[in-house]
């Protein structure tokens, strides 16, 4: 059974050994906290947002973080969403993301919930519609230019039901 839990900083070392390539590294964080790879000291930024372990018998399995993208507080966005490579493929991402999207709705209040995944990480794509993301057609794409690549972004939203 996995369950979530506040981030804390001595999680740091598991959460970063599973960036074992700098495409994955680049997938996930799009180089927001730096270049691969990134320090303990860069990582630390993510204690402004609001970090989530998820965790189960084992240990530490997943990763994420809620932030709020506007003023109001109606909205929150998931980022550096992250599984352990070791149990990708098993519905850990999909149970991590439902307890996400409990704190979400039914703690935090808030009406929606947003992400942004690349095109080219269809793993993650996929989980993220089986969770019950719908895809946002926007009148621009977001692009970031990664490994001397242009990756395009798709956006992600659910509401509350």
């Amino acid at each position: 059974m996995i369950r979530i839990k506040p981030y804390r900083a001595s999680d740091v070392d598991t959460i970063l050994s599973w960036c074992q390539d700098e495409k994955s590294f680049y997938q996930w964080t799009a180089g927001i906290l730096g270049n691969c790879p990134i320090t303990q000291k860069e990582f630390c930024f993510v204690e402004s947002l609001m970090p989530f372990t998820a965790f189960d018998e084992t240990g530490i399995v997943g990763f994420f973080t809620l932030r709020n993208p506007d003023e109001s507080l109606d909205e929150l966005r998931f980022g550096f969403v992250i599984v352990n490579p070791h149990r990708r493929g098993k519905g850990y991402g999909k149970a991590m993301l439902q307890l996400g999207l409990k704190f979400v709705f039914e703690i935090y209040g808030a009406k929606k919930v947003s992400l942004g995944v690349f095109e080219n990480n269809l793993p993650a794509y996929y989980c993220y519609k089986a969770v019950g993301f719908n895809d946002v057609v926007l009148d621009t794409t977001e692009t970031y230019c990664v490994l001397g690549e242009e990756w395009k972004c798709k956006e992600m939203i659910m509401e509350n039901r």
